[in-house]
């Protein structure tokens, strides 16, 4: 059977550099990602040779990387080596559309980079109240967070508040030696750090003295309304039924609340806040669920790889034992 054959031109707009990386590391990777596809890159045109599948993903690949250099991208090899990842995976992706920027923090761009996340982005658009969720590093926090701070930068919202369930201390924080700032420190700090990763740390320190943005555990949101606030609750699926209702009714005027949870990482015994919730509020105008899988993850590509080993011993565990599964979150 006669090869497939393929030839690109590289747009004049697109940087050879950005696109085949420093010293062609780029290609390398997507060189060494397919071992029956041969490619040749002679001035703005590459050439594709080999079975039909490979070329056809080859073709996706470097199709999707001139994209995003083309909107003013320069791809990192994580970032090459998570689309290898998806496209090898079988991940379909809309060539016609890319995910919009979000917000742009020192010249780059923050966006959706899945068809998942970009479902989950409009939901948050759309919806008063988004849930997303889903296995670690698809996104769901830190695309949360940096609609929060576009949301502010455009005046959309007065406040940012993010808060989280801190689960090891069991919220009785009193015991723990060191000030408030310092017992939270740990349990906030992953919020703190995405925050970061979009903002410049001078001017996210004005924002909290000032009470912009709030960092707290959940315990403390007991009793209070949240009106003009774009609100983020992290770690959901270690809440009680009890809390996800009284976080959800601290909703105010103008706001907009965004919930992020994987039911498989839940560290608590007995009914949990997250799952109940997409049981008690389904079709409920205004609020939405996006679940995100393992096609989402935008982390190093051995994170899909580490979620997919563990989902393979949940069904193995299951087969072997029917019936005992419980206590497992189920994705739709």
């Amino acid at each position: 059977m006669e090869p497939t054959r393929v030839r690109l031109t590289i747009p004049d707009t697109v940087d050879p550099t950005a696109l085949m990386g420093p010293a062609d590391t780029h290609l390398r990777r997507i060189e060494g990602a397919f071992d029956e596809a041969m490619v040749v890159v002679r001035g703005n045109q590459v050439l594709i040779v080999g079975p039909a599948e490979q070329v056809e993903q080859v073709t996706s690949v470097f199709s999707q990387l001139i994209k995003a250099v083309e909107g003013g991208e320069i791809p990192t090899s994580d970032e090459v080596d998570i689309l290898l990842g998806q496209v090898t995976h079988g991940v379909r992706h809309d060539h016609g559309r890319t995910g919009d920027v979000i917000l742009s923090h020192h010249g780059r761009p923050v966006r959706p980079k899945t068809a998942g996340q970009r479902r989950y982005v409009e939901a948050i658009r759309s919806n008063s109240i988004t849930f997303g969720v889903g296995p670690a590093g698809t996104g769901k926090t830190y695309l949360a967070m940096a609609m929060a701070v576009a949301a502010l930068k455009r005046h959309e919202v007065s406040r940012i508040v993010l808060t989280r369930p801190v689960v090891e201390a069991g919220e009785s924080l009193g015991f723990l030696p060191g000030t408030l700032e310092e017992k939270l420190d740990p349990y906030v700090r992953p919020l703190y750090d995405a925050l970061l990763d979009m903002a410049d740390a001078e001017k996210v320190a004005t924002y909290m003295e000032q009470g912009t943005i709030e960092i707290a555990p959940l315990a403390f949101m007991r009793g209070r309304t949240f009106s003009d606030a774009f609100v983020i609750l992290d770690e959901a699926q270690n809440t009680t039924p009890e809390q996800m209702k009284m976080f959800l009714t601290r909703m105010g005027f103008s706001s907009k609340f965004v919930v992020t949870g994987d039911s498989s990482q839940r560290d608590l015994v007995g009914p949990g806040g997250l799952d109940q919730a997409r049981e008690v509020l389904a079709g409920i105008d205004g609020i939405e669920f996006v679940d995100l899988d393992r096609n989402d993850i935008v982390r190093n590509a051995l994170v899909a790889r580490i979620v997919d080993a563990y989902d393979r011993a949940t069904e193995e565990r299951g087969a072997k034992a029917p019936g005992k599964g419980a206590g497992h979150g189920k994705r739709v």
